[in-house]
């Protein structure tokens, strides 16, 4: 596994990639994250479902995002089931990266024929803003 998360990210896809050809288009964002959740399961994969990553704002808790899935504790996953991924959807896993000082997010559209996956990096600079 190197530093970035690519060899999870990869094996998680995979779960999310079963999930789509198994299922098709057309379902709610739910009864995919229900069939990831198995598929998860069934892979030996550690996961938290609605994990809740907290906002800090000068040291004080301000509010809370809730992350579809946060896998083995530093990759965090968010799925949607739209036609097509909008600069908002990759906003919010962003989002959710900086609240939970995470590195590496997927971003999972069940939305389409193929599945539609974004992974998403950042970089943590402990003396800059988050």
């Amino acid at each position: 596994m190197n530093a970035n998360g690519k060899p999870l990210s990869e094996r998680v896809i995979g779960c999310a990639m079963a999930v789509s050809n198994g299922l098709g288009v057309g379902f709610l964002e739910g009864v995919y994250a229900n069939a990831l959740e198995l598929e998860l399961k069934a892979s030996g994969i550690p996961f938290v479902r609605e994990c809740p990553l907290p906002v800090f704002y000068r040291s004080v808790q301000v509010g809370s995002f809730k992350a579809d899935f946060l896998i083995d504790a530093r990759l965090v996953v968010e799925l949607k089931a739209v036609r097509a991924l909008l600069p908002e959807h990759q906003a919010q896993l962003m989002n959710y990266l900086r609240a939970g000082a995470h590195q590496v997010g997927l971003l999972l559209n069940f939305g389409t024929p193929r599945l539609g996956v974004k992974r998403m990096v950042i970089e943590h600079d402990d003396d800059a803003p988050i």
